[in-house]
């Protein structure tokens, strides 16, 4: 008996990118007695393919597993792909000539952390750095979030942001912030080459250890009445002018 420890994750997508992917690391799937469809049968064809054992189960027993999501008929028990330490992720830096990370500073919803790390795939981020205290960590509703991404793009879960922001620093990448209250938009900054990309949770902002770190401080346009953009959808504002650039430079 294996003693590496699984977790659930659900959602078509989710499942089947896993069984595509990394179809060594998905020990059961879980489908719903009464899904007989298509995309069910496809989950089930690639599950068998990679080896995995198949249980039809009722909804009540996906309740009692999940509680109360959208888990479309399919779960997998899986074994999660670790998160990076710092040592691999400054290890990894080598073999990219113009790195662009993304660090999220103390945002709590696991939604917005599957939502980044789906538009950090999109990007070609190398990994998303989150702290590992009062922060939203990789869990089955990120997941789902993601459809996929979490499987692609490392998560490196942090002790201290603002000491591997120094580390970064010193490695010869510029820190990047958001802040609504910025000057200068995103567009101004030169976002290509080694960048890490820096979000704070909404409503607060940055922290002040990790706003002294930024080399630049950018804001994104907002012309309506509210005062700041949903975490997530700044970073996929933010990701997707640093991909303009790069592709443009």
């Amino acid at each position: 008996m294996s003693s590496r420890p699984t977790e659930l994750v659900y959602g078509m997508h989710t499942v089947g990118a896993l069984l595509r992917r990394h179809p060594e690391r998905v020990v059961r799937v879980y489908l719903q007695q009464d899904r007989a469809d298509a995309r069910a049968g496809e989950i089930e064809q690639l599950a068998r393919s990679a080896g995995s054992r198949i249980e039809r189960v009722d909804t009540a027993h996906l309740l009692a597993r999940l509680g109360d999501v959208v888990h479309q008929g399919v779960v997998a028990e899986i074994h999660p792909l670790a998160p990076w330490r710092e040592e691999q992720l400054l290890s990894a830096l080598a073999a990219q000539p113009d790195p662009l990370l993304l660090a999220l500073d103390g945002v709590q919803d696991p939604h917005n952390l599957g939502a980044c790390l789906r538009t950090a795939d999109a990007c070609g981020v190398l990994a998303v750095i989150v702290p590992r205290d009062r922060a939203a960590q990789l869990n089955a509703t990120a997941r789902k979030i993601a459809s996929g991404a979490a499987e692609a793009t490392p998560v490196v879960t942090v002790t201290n942001l603002s000491r591997i922001l120094t580390l970064l620093k010193q490695a010869g990448l510029w820190i990047v912030g958001a802040d609504a209250a910025a000057p200068q938009p995103a567009s101004a900054v030169d976002l290509c080459g080694p960048r890490v990309l820096v979000l704070g949770a909404e409503g607060r902002g940055l922290r002040t250890l990790t706003r002294r770190q930024c080399d630049w401080l950018v804001s994104l346009p907002c012309l309506g009445a509210v005062e700041s953009l949903n975490v997530s959808v700044a970073a996929g504002m933010l990701l997707y002018e640093a991909l303009r650039q790069r592709r443009h430079a």
